[in-house]
C-alpha cells in the first residue's frame, strides 16, 4: 500500500463523516467505522474510493480485535487513529449530581473512555512510528471550564483527556497523541443551536491527524491552539 491508512470511529455522520471526507481528500485510505453497518456502508459510498467501511462497536472487544486483525492482515500497519465515536446522554442535564443515575455515567465511560483506551491498546502496535492518534474530546471535559449538568458526558471527557495525557507520556515510539475540542458543532449530538458546522469542527481533528514531525504531542487543542486541561 502506498496510501497512508486512517481509522475514524463513529464515521457514518457528523464530525466522523466530515473527518473521513477531509482525510480522504488528503490522500488517506480511510476505514470509516460505525456500529450500524447499513449507515456506515451508505456513508462510505458517498465519500468515494478512498473510503471503505468496517463494522465497529467501540464497546465490543471482539469488534476491536477483528478490526486490528483486518488492518494487520490487509495493510500491515496503520498511520492515523481518530477516536471520534461517543455518546451524549442528555436525560440528566437538569438533575443534581447527588441524584444522577450512576448507569448514565457508566454507559458514558464505556463508550467515551474505555472504547478509545481499548482501541489504542489494540492498534498502537500497528501504528507507524510517525503515526498520529486524535481523541475527540470537549471543552465540557476541561477542569478549567467545568460547570454543572450533563454529568456522564463531562466526567467521561475529563477521563478521556487524562487517558490522552498518560498514553502520550508512556508511548515512546514517535506516535503523537493529542486531544481536541472541535467546538459546538451542528451535528445530531450538538443540535441545531450549535455555533459552527461539522466541517469546521473536523478541521481541527484533521490538523492533529496530519501534524508534521515537529508537531506537539500530549496536548489539548481547539481551533489549532492549545487549551487548558
Amino acid at each position: 500500500m502506498t496510501k497512508k491508512i486512517a481509522v475514524v470511529t463513529g464515521g457514518n455522520r457528523g464530525l466522523g463523516f466530515e473527518t473521513s471526507k477531509l482525510l480522504a481528500e488528503k490522500g488517506f485510505l480511510v476505514l470509516l467505522t460505525s456500529r450500524d453497518s447499513a449507515l456506515g456502508e451508505k456513508a462510505a459510498k458517498k465519500l468515494g474510493d478512498n473510503v471503505i467501511y468496517h463494522q465497529l462497536d467501540v464497546t465490543d472487544e471482539d469488534d476491536i480485535n477483528n478490526l486490528a486483525h483486518f488492518i494487520k492482515k490487509t495493510y500491515g500497519k496503520l498511520h492515523v487513529l481518530v477516536n471520534n465515536a461517543g455518546i451524549f446522554l442528555k436525560n440528566n442535564s437538569k438533575t443534581n449530581i447527588t441524584k444522577t443515575d450512576i448507569e448514565i455515567i457508566k454507559d458514558s465511560m464505556e463508550t467515551n473512555v474505555y472504547g478509545p483506551i481499548r482501541l489504542m491498546q489494540a492498534l498502537i502496535p500497528l501504528i507507524d512510528k510517525d503515526g498520529r492518534i486524535v481523541n475527540v474530546s470537549s471543552g465540557m471535559g476541561c477542569l478549567s471550564e467545568m460547570e454543572g449538568g450533563h454529568h456522564g458526558y463531562r466526567i467521561s471527557k475529563t477521563a478521556l483527556n487524562a487517558a490522552t495525557k498518560i498514553f502520550s507520556q508512556e508511548v515512546k515510539n514517535g506516535i503523537k497523541i493529542n486531544a481536541v475540542c472541535p467546538g459546538w458543532c451542528k451535528t445530531r449530538m450538538g443540535g441545531r443551536s450549535a455555533t459552527r458546522s461539522a466541517e469546521k469542527g473536523a478541521e481541527g481533528i484533521v490538523w492533529l491527524a496530519t501534524l508534521p514531525k515537529s508537531g506537539p504531542t500530549g496536548g489539548f487543542f481547539r481551533d489549532k491552539k492549545r487549551i487548558k486541561w
